[in-house]
């Protein structure tokens, strides 16, 4: 069936269609070890604004 496609550049299409895998395996990779880091973050109660305002103050 391919080569009934002769207008069509398989290698071309092939390494396309790898390379946008490859990107989004990566990228779920990635967007996994973010997870992981912000499910280890210990909760902050006070809030950022007040942490800001106490280090800006400290200086």
């Amino acid at each position: 069936m391919m080569e009934e496609m002769d207008d069509v550049n398989w290698q071309t299409e092939i390494k396309q269609i790898v390379e946008k895998m490859i990107r989004e395996r990566k990228k779920q990779r990635i967007l996994a070890r973010a997870q992981e880091r912000w499910n280890d973050q210990i909760p902050n109660d006070r809030g950022a604004a007040v942490m800001i305002r106490e280090d800006r103050d400290a200086r």
